[in-house]
């Protein structure tokens, strides 16, 4: 996860106090974040204030051509000659959900050409409707972003946008757009059964006692999240830890990728030299099965890696600790028990992307 995004999800997770945590640190404006008062009341306007829309345009440009941030509307900030601009206080944006839906329709008009994954939450909302924005801007694979109020290419140095240097622009129309690999979790399912059952990777052993087990089983797939044709995508999975000796997972790899030499419990997947990736495009990659026995006594580790050539790394870990993992298989194995939200619920808790 960038620093971008750890701020945004921040914001979601604290709501309005993660701004008093801003105001009472003094948090300064940085590389990745910038504070905003609204100019925008919500009542006599019917679209976005200029200064809004100008301001909103400035930091999806300088934001988007470099490595993403997050503008924070309702907070004013103060001087520090030490340190720059702070947080000072609280300024509530008017009627935060019409601010809202201003921002949104204002977004692809804000530059050229437009970044369609710019996204906006509103951070908390009082009584008579007033409240805090967060507007995240990703790093943009179509740099650079120009914007409509002015014809400027911004840059974000420091704590500030500021105008792109004609080298850095050269630069930006030098550089071929590079491919964003995302891994993507589909088809989750659990069921419980018998170790002795038939599973879909490996034949029945014979005279094996049956024990019962819980099943949990995904798909794993790499879509290209851009514009830019991707090559050697490659998707690597190690199994640290098990979780018990009688705990076991298995693979089944698409046979258009290379599963290079890996040891038990782990995947090392390469497309062909001559395959090619559209962009937008998702990859079927590999099917997995992990059974778990109810003799827990250690935790549960997955670690993976997912991306392609000149595309940034992705990494991902499915962890589970030994105590929460007793109790995971303790609730699928009860009577009545709904698996379809267990098998949601251990995705949602357990696997963290970066």
């Amino acid at each position: 996860m960038s620093r971008a995004e750890d701020i945004f999800e921040k914001l979601i997770y604290f709501g309005e106090d993660a701004i008093d945590e801003f105001i009472m640190n003094h948090q300064t404006e940085e590389l990745f974040l910038d504070f905003k008062q609204a100019a925008s009341d919500g009542k006599s306007m019917r679209t976005l204030h200029p200064n809004d829309r100008k301001n909103l345009g400035k930091a999806i440009s300088a934001f988007g051509n470099s490595e993403g941030g997050v503008l924070v509307w309702g907070v004013e900030c103060a001087r520090d000659l030490e340190v720059g601009d702070v947080a000072k206080a609280k300024v509530k944006v008017r009627n935060v959900h019409r601010f809202l839906s201003w921002l949104e329709n204002a977004i692809s008009g804000c530059t050229i050409p437009s970044h369609n994954k710019v996204r906006n939450h509103i951070i908390s909302a009082d009584a008579e409707g007033n409240g805090f924005v967060a507007t995240f801007i990703p790093k943009s694979d179509i740099a650079p972003l120009m914007t409509t109020t002015g014809s400027q290419i911004y840059i974000r140095s420091g704590s500030n946008n500021v105008p792109a240097p004609y080298a850095v622009v050269a630069g930006m129309f030098g550089k071929r757009p590079q491919p964003n690999i995302e891994l993507v979790i589909n088809d989750k399912t659990l069921s419980v059964g018998k170790e002795g059952d038939e599973d879909i990777f490996a034949p029945q052993k014979k005279r094996q006692k049956k024990e019962t087990v819980v099943k949990v089983q995904f798909s794993l797939l790499a879509q290209n999240n851009s514009n830019a044709i991707a090559r050697e995508l490659y998707l690597s999975c190690n199994t640290v830890s098990t979780g018990g000796e009688n705990n076991k997972v298995s693979f089944y790899y698409d046979n258009q990728l290379d599963n290079l030499a890996a040891q038990h419990n782990s995947l090392n997947l390469i497309t062909p030299l001559e395959m090619r990736i559209p962009p937008r495009a998702l990859l079927s990659c590999a099917k997995a099965e992990i059974r778990f026995s109810e003799n827990v006594c250690e935790d549960f580790l997955m670690d993976g890696v997912v991306g392609a050539d000149g595309a940034t790394p992705k990494s991902f870990r499915l962890y589970v600790s030994r105590n929460d993992l007793r109790s995971f298989v303790a609730q699928t194995l009860r009577k009545n028990a709904n698996l379809p939200a267990l098998a949601n619920e251990f995705f949602s808790c357990y696997l963290k992307t970066e």
